[in-house]
């Protein structure tokens, strides 16, 4: 079986999005950077998909819930055998929850 394929919840983009339309007020090299570094982790994930630790935000996770933080913004994501889903960005200092 192939690597699996990244998908993306519309909530998780536009949140990623909000994020990186806010850092770009204030300097958009930082913002173009973190963007990068992000998108160069998640290039890397289907090779790896397990390689960061079972997120403890969500509530029930059999292990294939999976979280990583990168310049202060949390991506949590769900690994099944075909595809990897990207289900939230969030600011690490936003209030945790559970989902």
């Amino acid at each position: 079986m192939g690597k699996p394929e990244i998908i993306w919840d519309v909530k998780a983009r536009n949140s990623l999005k909000k994020q990186i339309d806010h850092i770009k007020k204030d300097s958009l090299q930082a913002a173009e950077k973190i963007r990068d570094d992000i998108f160069d982790i998640l290039d890397d994930l289907p090779a790896n998909p397990l390689k960061f630790p079972s997120d403890k935000f969500k509530t029930d996770n059999d292990g294939n819930s999976r979280a990583f933080e990168k310049h202060g913004l949390r991506i949590a994501y769900l690994v099944s055998e075909s595809y990897i889903k990207i289900l939230r960005v969030r600011h690490v200092k936003q209030e945790p929850q559970q989902y």
